[in-house]
C-alpha cells in the first residue's frame, strides 16, 4: 500500500456522507415542507454526494477491496450520522447504540483481518 493512498479515498467518503445523511435526513427539521420540495432538494443534495462517493470508490479501489470500501464507508456513515443525530436532530446517544458500534468494529476487524 502506497503511504497516504488509503487517506484521499478516505476523506471523500466523509464528504459523500455528510452530503448523504443531510439529502436522507436533513429534512426531518422541516416537516411542514410540501413532500415533493423535500425530495426535490434532497435529490439535488445527493447530487453532490455522488461527486465524492464515486471517485472515492473509483480512486479507493485497489488500495482496498470493493468489500473493505463498502465496510469503510458503513462505518463513516454510522459515525455521521451519530453526530449528525445528536447536534442537527437534538437526539440523544443511548448505550445500546455504543453496544451496536461495538460490534460493528468486531466486523471491521474481521473484514480488514488478512488470512
Amino acid at each position: 500500500m502506497i503511504a497516504g493512498s488509503w487517506l484521499k479515498p478516505i476523506i471523500l467518503l466523509l464528504i459523500s456522507n455528510v452530503f448523504m445523511t443531510f439529502a436522507w435526513y436533513g429534512h426531518l427539521k422541516f416537516k411542514q415542507s410540501p413532500l415533493w420540495i423535500v425530495v426535490f432538494v434532497s435529490w439535488l443534495i445527493a447530487f453532490f454526494e455522488y461527486c465524492f462517493q464515486v471517485p472515492a470508490n473509483r480512486i479507493g479501489h485497489g488500495t482496498f477491496s470493493a468489500v473493505e470500501l463498502k465496510t469503510i464507508q458503513e462505518v463513516i456513515t454510522l459515525v455521521v450520522f451519530s453526530v449528525f443525530s445528536l447536534l442537527y436532530l437534538k437526539e440523544e446517544f443511548r448505550w445500546n447504540y455504543l453496544i451496536g458500534f461495538l460490534l460493528l468494529i468486531a466486523a471491521v476487524f474481521f473484514i480488514f483481518k488478512k488470512q
